[in-house]
């Protein structure tokens, strides 16, 4: 290699590491990545590629440290071992070499926020964030407040734990359904929620912590630490054991048993490590990981499709979503022609234009990306007005050089579109009919201007039959519909009212409260009731339900509904009465697809019995009741002796008490 030559790959390298650095601040720091991770992964592939061509190394190189960055506003806290990365392959002839015929574990790599607990004298006693390796971040008052970690374990020696704050898919979806900020992935809600000074708000969000590894104790075998670890009451990423003389082909086999699309929880591929301790210590480490574990990334399949263009929506806060429009393209059996585009930051790197030819692919086997555009041409202008109400839209920066579009038009009707759907969807108010599309038609033709509107239908009977793609079957169902929740119970329309962070469960403990008396629940507002002083409320929540009342837009948008509804009066949530059953006062999670039952319908029947519904099985679970396509939660119910029903054995136990 000339000297010119390794000039021209020194400065490709100084760039590169540039890049990365400012990625690894907006993704690690402010928790909003500026480009995806699949470009991230061919930056740092390259940069590999030239310090091996070169013999140089750069000091800020993200191959020789691990990537991370510490909150100043967060007290900083020095790990009692270094947190560093692991080995990534995309290839399973590498895995396969790196088993080397020895026993090894394989489990999922969890995609979250990595964090340390420690506990002395049985007592939780601190958590700290990965951060750059060497120090993290304490964020242990909001770790006291996620739904799962112990606060006791039965060990009174020192106990460290490593593990991974992670949000179910479930949970992220129904949390960005009712939030007023929209995350693109769980992984950006959980390391947001984490790392809030303000812990009232991650206690809503129902984070989850996932241990994977016991760095305190004697343990000889990986095997023997993951146990130590369920024994103490640690919910636990699900492992594998792979024997020795593993064939390449009986590898493959287990690692496809593995599929992403059929767990709970977000992953971006699977940990394999050995599970002799002894011998992963005796390897060693460099200054990026450790070469006890490797990490297996499924291999991206790119197809080529053409760019047709965007499709912008704006949500409820204003922000403008925009999304790529694809020619339809088959990914693993799956027809994609839409693909999110997250921010302005990701459209400027891609160069986009109409016509260019893309490559797409489904991100961690799940989530359709635009991994690179062939033809650059960089057209694409900026949207300029906002899809729904045309206003001027402004373009926001965040900390991080986050760059988003939003409509600053606080009568902007897709603000109000998004919250007439929220009021029908299927978990509020429950009118199934009125899709955004039949809503937005509402609107335009001025038939509905508040929630009161809707139950006064009729009067626009003829507009209606007489409007493209209605008529008179459709105007009969839905007017049924309304009319059947003329009558319902307060936690059903408190949550359809899009409160800030007053979704399903928090309408639920008001409505309780209040023995669904809507009027107790306002003169409770005007009396400056403390909801603190509510189960799971926080300071923040409070605040959010008075700003809610004392809005007057919000309150014309709402009030003229109370006119049509009555309350269906409930008593407080009595244990006493449910104490003739085998359920009252027990943990119970439900799996898979129940054949009487919604997901909805079974917690609020679990609720109505006394139980209280949970979202993961651990110790604490007393009884699982698994429907059709059971994923993982069956497998963690019997690692943890957990009682497992059948639908039909859950209703035949309540057949033989006296509850029913």
């Amino acid at each position: 290699m000339t000297n010119s030559q390794r000039l021209i790959k020194t400065r490709q390298m100084q760039e590169l590491v540039k890049l990365m650095a400012d990625a690894d601040v907006a993704y690690y720091k402010h928790d909003s990545p500026i480009m995806t991770d699949r470009e991230y992964e061919t930056m740092y592939e390259r940069l590999l590629v030239l310090e091996k061509e070169t013999g140089i190394t750069l000091s800020g190189s993200p191959t020789q440290k691990t990537s991370g960055e510490v909150l100043e506003s967060l007290t900083q806290v020095r790990h009692t071992r270094p947190m560093l990365s692991v080995q990534k392959t995309k290839s399973i002839d590498d895995i396969h070499r790196f088993l080397d015929n020895r026993k090894s574990i394989i489990s999922w790599k969890l995609d979250g926020l990595t964090l340390v607990l420690r506990y002395e004298n049985g007592r939780f006693a601190q958590a700290i964030t990965r951060g750059g390796g060497d120090i993290g971040e304490d964020v242990t008052h909001t770790v006291r407040v996620m739904t799962n970690v112990p606060m006791t374990i039965p060990s009174k020696e020192y106990f460290e734990v490593r593990g991974e704050g992670i949000v179910s898919w479930k949970n992220f979806n129904d949390l960005n359904d009712s939030s007023e900020e929209a995350y693109a992935h769980p992984r950006n809600m959980t390391a947001g929620a984490i790392r809030r000074l303000n812990a009232n708000k991650t206690k809503i969000q129902r984070l989850e912590f996932h241990a994977f590894e016991l760095v305190s104790g004697n343990h000889l075998s990986k095997t023997e630490e993951m146990n130590a670890l369920y024994e103490s009451g640690f919910s636990v990423v699900p492992t594998h054991l792979i024997e020795k003389e593993t064939t390449k082909s009986q590898l493959m086999e287990i690692m496809e048993s593995f599929n992403p699309a059929n767990y709970d929880y977000p992953v971006d591929g699977l940990i394999i490590e050995y599970d002799d301790l002894e011998y992963g210590k005796s390897l060693g480490a460099t200054g990026h990981h450790e070469n006890r574990a490797m990490a297996y990334k499924w291999a991206d399949e790119l197809h080529e499709t053409t760019f047709l263009g965007l499709e912008l929506a704006t949500t409820r806060t204003g922000m403008v979503s925009p999304t790529a429009i694809l020619e339809d393209v088959v990914i693993d059996g799956t027809t994609i022609n839409r693909a999110y585009l997250h921010n302005l930051n990701i459209m400027d790197n891609l160069k986009l234009g109409i016509g260019d030819r893309v490559q797409v692919y489904k991100a961690n086997m799940i989530i359709p990306q635009i991994a690179e555009n062939l033809t650059r041409s960089g057209t694409l202008m900026y949207p300029t007005q906002c899809p729904c109400c045309k206003s001027a839209l402004s373009i926001l920066e965040s900390d991080s050089g986050t760059r988003l579009q939003f409509c600053m038009n606080n009568t902007c009707p897709a603000k109000l579109i998004r919250k007439f759907v929220h009021f029908c969807s299927k978990s509020r108010m429950d009118i199934p009919d009125l899709s955004e599309k039949r809503l937005q038609v509402f609107i335009n033709s001025g038939w509905i201007k508040n929630f009161g509107d809707l139950f006064e239908l009729k009067r626009h009977r003829e507009a209606f039959v007489a409007t493209h793609g209605f008529g008179e079957k459709l105007f009969e169902r839905i007017t049924k519909t309304i009319d059947s929740c003329r009558e319902c119970e307060l936690n059903q329309f408190l949550s359809a009212l899009g409160i800030p962070q007053i979704g399903r469960t928090a309408s639920r403990t008001i409505s309780a409260y209040f023995n669904g008396d809507w009027d107790a629940f306002e003169q409770a507002i005007n009396d400056k009731f403390d909801f603190t002083q509510l189960e799971d409320f926080g300071q923040t929540m409070h605040d959010n339900i008075f700003a809610w009342y004392a809005n007057k837009e919000e309150e014309a948008l709402w009030r003229p509904a109370l006119q049509h509804i009555t309350f269906t009066k409930t008593e407080r949530i009595n244990n006493d009465t449910n104490a003739n059953n085998p359920f009252s006062g027990k943990t119970v999670v439900t799996t898979g697809k129940l054949e009487n039952y919604t997901r909805d319908g079974i917690s609020d029947k679990l609720l109505s019995l006394g139980a209280k519904p949970g979202s993961s099985v651990s110790k604490s679970t007393d009884y699982l009741i698994v429907g059709e396509k059971a994923g993982s939660k069956l497998a963690r119910a019997e690692q943890f002796g957990v009682v497992v029903l059948t639908e039909a054995e859950f209703e035949m136990m309540l057949e033989g008490s006296d509850t029913i």
